[in-house]
């Protein structure tokens, strides 16, 4: 029986990795996979998921305006698709959400949604949320802080290295801009402004995510 699966985790823990080595997977016995990644998302080029490590693969695109089951009902029928996989799915609304339990209840297509659990707030990302509530299996990715305790939050980070308090929820950015830490240093960035976050994690430079 197909099922529908939710990876996440903080910043950088490989999660695009993990979505390409699963679609190469099916690939490699016959099968067909379907990839998609969030329009909003382009900085490794539209309509391609890409990971740090270089590994990428072409992908299809939706925005918050996409009818999923529609699209992968036309591409299922086109030819026979075997999974879907779904890159950055944080950005998923609750009606592609449960557009996706059809999928997998009506059309029997195993699904794997691959995205942030939070935001920078520590706030869930709509999408995140009604995945770890209608998924059927939830998968953590680990990644770890600076001081090599669990990563399990992220921080937005200003030119200076400060953690940034308010904002839009949503502004696309890698390594220059996010980085991710365990509960005691978020607490400790999100407590004090003044407290830069360079000296403790050296920021590499931007590369592939």
């Amino acid at each position: 029986m197909a099922q529908l699966y939710f990876y996440y985790s903080a910043m950088n823990a490989g999660k695009s990795t993990s979505l390409l080595q699963s679609s190469y997977n099916y690939q490699e016995r016959g099968m067909r996979t379907l990839v998609l990644t969030a329009e909003i998302d382009h900085r490794f080029g539209k309509a391609n998921v890409s990971s740090r490590i270089g590994l990428s693969s072409p992908a299809e695109v939706y925005s918050n305006q996409t009818d999923l089951l529609n699209l992968i009902s036309q591409k299922h029928q086109q030819q026979t698709i075997h999974c879907v996989l779904i890159d950055e799915s944080q950005f998923l609304t609750k009606e592609q959400v449960s557009q996706l339990t059809d999928v997998v209840d009506e059309l029997d297509i195993p699904v794997l949604c691959y995205g942030l659990r939070t935001d920078f707030r520590g706030e869930l990302f709509s999408g995140s949320e009604y995945l770890l509530a209608w998924a059927d299996k939830l998968v953590e990715l680990k990644t770890i802080c600076h001081c090599g305790r669990k990563a399990n939050q992220t921080l937005r980070l200003n030119h200076e290295g400060r953690a940034l308090h308010d904002g839009a929820q949503v502004v696309i950015g890698g390594n220059e801009s996010y980085v991710s830490v365990c509960r005691k240093h978020y607490k400790e960035a999100m407590a004090d402004p003044n407290v830069t976050q360079v000296p403790a994690i050296q920021l590499p430079v931007p590369t592939q995510r």
